[in-house]
């Protein structure tokens, strides 16, 4: 999916619409004592266990999300991309 890498949003800090340069959200660094890691590598541990067969069932597509940066006050803000989209957003001039 195309998106623009500058666009006209209203930026709540300036009470205003003003231009935003958008980029894409990215993960933090994941924390290895946090309970989700700690229960994921207890799992691991595990000996054996049922055998995958092929899944028929398509994996659905993620709702991206974009970090919108205001160019007055430099203030970010994310905006959710309402559809679900199978591929990466494409940033375009």
């Amino acid at each position: 999916m195309k998106y623009p890498k500058e666009l006209m949003a209203y930026c709540p800090n300036c009470n205003a619409h003003t231009e935003h340069k958008a980029k894409l959200a990215s993960k933090g660094k994941a924390r290895p004592l946090a309970v989700g890691n700690r229960k994921h590598e207890r799992k691991l541990m595990g000996h054996g266990g049922k055998r995958a067969g092929e899944k028929s069932v398509k994996k659905q597509g993620k709702r991206q999300k974009v970090i919108l940066e205001c160019a007055q006050c430099r203030k970010k803000q994310e905006r959710v991309i309402g559809s679900r989209t199978k591929k990466k957003l494409e940033f375009s001039a």
